[in-house]
Order: C-alpha cells, then sequence, then structure tokens
C-alpha cells in the first residue's frame, strides 16, 4: 500500500506540474514580461495543502520558463521564487485551520514575493523595479484571488491534502 501512495503523490505533482506548463505556454503572449498576467500561478494556491505541490510547481514552472524571452536566467530565478513563494506560503499556513485561511495566506505571499520577479526584469531587461514590481504583482494577485476561488470551491469535494 505505501508504494502505492508514493507512486500515486508522484503522478498527482507530476499532474500539476505539467498542467503549470500547458497554461502558461497557452497563454504565453501575456505569461511572461514586464506585464504579466500568469494564469498558471492560479495552481499556487495549491502548496497551501501539501508540501508535494511545492516541488510540482517549482518543476512546472522551471519547464515553463525554458520558453522565456529571459533564457536561463528566469529558468534559474524564476523557478527559485516560485520555490520560495510557495514554501513560505506553505510554512506560514501550517498551524491554520480554515481553508480561507490558508487560501488568504497564499495570495498576500504570491503577490508580495512578485518582487524576485521584478528584479529579474530589472537586471535582465533594465526595467524600472516599482513600475515592474507594481505590474506583476497585480497580475499576481488576479491569479491567485481567481485561482483561490476555484481551488477553494475544488478542496470542497477533493481532499487536496492527500
Amino acid at each position: 500500500m505505501k508504494k502505492n501512495e508514493k507512486l500515486l503523490g508522484l503522478a498527482k505533482g507530476g499532474i500539476i506540474a505539467a498542467l503549470y506548463v500547458a497554461v502558461t505556454l497557452v497563454f504565453a503572449p501575456i505569461s511572461y514580461g514586464s506585464i504579466q498576467f500568469r494564469i498558471s500561478e492560479i495552481f499556487n494556491n495549491l502548496a497551501v495543502f501539501n508540501k508535494r505541490y511545492i516541488w510540482a510547481l517549482t518543476i512546472g514552472c522551471a519547464i515553463a520558463n525554458c520558453f522565456s524571452p529571459l533564457g536561463i536566467v528566469d529558468v534559474i530565478f524564476g523557478s527559485l521564487g516560485t520555490l520560495l513563494m510557495t514554501g513560505l506560503s506553505y510554512l506560514l499556513s501550517r498551524h491554520v485551520k480554515s481553508t480561507t485561511g490558508k487560501l488568504v495566506i497564499a495570495v498576500v505571499v504570491c503577490t508580495l514575493m512578485t518582487w524576485t520577479v521584478a528584479l529579474e526584469l530589472k537586471y535582465v531587461n533594465h526595467l524600472p523595479f516599482w513600475p515592474t514590481y507594481l505590474t506583476v504583482a497585480i497580475g499576481e494577485f488576479v491569479s491567485m484571488v481567481v485561482g483561490a476561488f476555484v481551488i477553494g470551491i475544488i478542496s470542497k469535494r477533493i481532499d487536496l491534502t492527500k
């Protein structure tokens, strides 16, 4: 039974990573750049339910960023940003009981942590930090709020902690 559980967990993580990549690439014109609306960020809300999703999202982000105009810099630093934001969301929400509370933490942390993307765009594309941070954070906030509603509804029917 233990072997099946590990395989099931790996499959769930692989599906989320693949969905992250697919959604990012389908919406590629708005997924990259200083004004971005990365719809695949809705999946970041999953990290507060199970740490497997931290790794799934980080791997999905790394693969999706292979297609980024920023190249290897985005693969490395964008993925590290995702690891940091989802890991922090998970850690801060571990002792929160309510699903709403967990999702609020994810929305706030992921929105605030977009400074990593703004910093990357500042150094690679020489864009001004604060305006870039604002535009990226707005896109992240919208994606995360929409995702929080969707994931919140899904979590009522499916136990996302398993």
